[in-house]
């Protein structure tokens, strides 16, 4: 994999911040663009416009042509069927297409949904919805001391009430990766159905949701170097048919009378209104350009890149690293000792051109069970480089100095 030659394919990785050579170091909450997906956007836009589904002219019928083939691109990436593929505008709509149409209408009080405390704050609002509306139990399960989470907690979890398991494939705060293949077995032989995100886990591994099992399976674009506002829901056949809409409009009806609607088939049966036709493009060129590299290959490489920056982390022994699971991704989570707040050390950072986040990154549960209200992240794409990880701790050691 030529990292230098995917560098190059990325325009914002040329500039400079504040004096110094941009290290981007940000990608748990949102990936850079290459210029692939730039131009798919200014050629959709500038030459190929109209909306979608509804006309029968030349320009109606490219857009919707290039609109749709990113649903086979998506069904490809994740291993699923085009029919199993609701493209939205990112894993937020997802979970709340499931919470709206699938868990609301057969969810009552004391049912249970079993979450673990690494989730993002989109996989725990929609079942807390359910939770004040309708006495839904939410049941959790917390980490170990390292930050891995052991299966067979998630599973011994699932009793008689549990409706069903909303777990994260890739811990955004953490880089825990969750074995989310013996959690769906063990589900599906206690007839529980599983909500993976695969926010993060999509961007850093190769993913198969037949062979992981799961019944929903949600990523979104712009992690996954794509465009905001884009995304999509693998959702099994069998709940396909269980669900009802979430949201009413154009595309999704097959007849509107005064004292009736009926519904078109799944998918389109979920995506009402006008979609983000150009965006959701533009997120067809970021997949075909990840597969173009290949994914065990970007795997492969941030693997390396979290065996480094591991290393040389664990040498700045006045940084205390949150979690460090066993097989983590390339992110890490941590803080300074002292009264340094994440803050101040993200503008450390900043100040020498590194960009990390600072807070607690929409996951106030995990922030509370350990112990902190927020940390510093850097969080590693496939355009990341073992002298950026170099960048990252000499800005590190000028932050401990200035708070020390």
């Amino acid at each position: 994999m030529d990292v230098q030659s995917i560098r190059r394919d990325f325009p914002i990785l040329s500039r400079e911040v504040n004096g110094k050579p941009l290290v981007y170091l940000d990608n748990g909450a949102s990936a850079q663009k290459p210029e692939v997906v730039i131009d798919a956007i200014s050629q959709a836009y500038s030459m190929e416009y109209a909306n979608v589904h509804r006309g029968l002219h030349f320009l109606s019928n490219l857009a919707t042509e290039k609109y749709e083939a990113v649903r086979g691109k998506i069904a490809r990436f994740l291993g699923a069927d085009e029919d199993e593929i609701v493209m939205n505008s990112g894993t937020t709509a997802g979970i709340n297409l499931v919470s709206y149409g699938w868990a609301a209408p057969r969810l009552q009080a004391g049912d249970e949904i079993v979450l673990s405390t690494m989730e993002h704050h989109a996989n725990i609002v929609p079942w807390h919805f359910l939770r004040e509306r309708q006495g839904v139990v939410l049941r959790w399960v917390d980490p170990e001391l390292d930050g891995s989470l052991d299966p067979q907690k998630v599973i011994d979890a699932i009793g008689p009430k549990t409706r069903l398991v909303a777990i994260t494939q890739l811990s955004n705060v953490l880089g825990t990766v969750v074995d989310v293949k013996a959690i769906c077995a063990a589900a599906r032989e206690r007839g529980v159905p599983v909500l993976v995100d695969g926010s993060q886990g999509a961007v850093h591994m190769p993913v198969d949701v037949k062979e992981i099992g799961c019944d929903f399976y949600v990523i979104t674009g712009h992690k996954l170097y794509g465009p905001s506002g884009t995304g999509a829901i693998y959702i099994r056949r069998e709940r396909m048919e269980e669900m009802r809409p979430f949201m009413g409009g154009g595309d999704m009806i097959r007849e509107v009378s005064k004292d009736a609607v009926s519904y078109t088939d799944p998918p389109m049966k979920f995506e009402a209104g006008t979609p983000g036709i150009v965006q959701t493009i533009g997120l067809g060129a970021a997949i075909d350009y990840v597969q173009g590299i290949g994914m065990d290959a970007i795997a492969a490489h941030e693997k390396t890149l979290a065996e480094y920056a591991n290393t040389r982390l664990k040498g700045l022994n006045w940084l205390n690293i949150q979690g460090n699971a066993p097989g983590k991704a390339a992110i890490f989570s941590f803080t300074l000792d002292g009264a340094a707040h994440a803050h101040d050390i993200s503008t450390i950072l900043d100040k020498k051109g590194v960009a990390v986040r600072a807070g607690h990154h929409c996951a106030q549960p995990l922030m509370e069970h350990l112990g902190v209200t927020a940390t510093c992240r850097a969080s590693f794409g496939m355009y990341n480089t073992t002298e950026e990880v170099d960048v990252l701790i000499d800005a590190l050691e000028l932050a401990h100095e200035l708070f020390a």
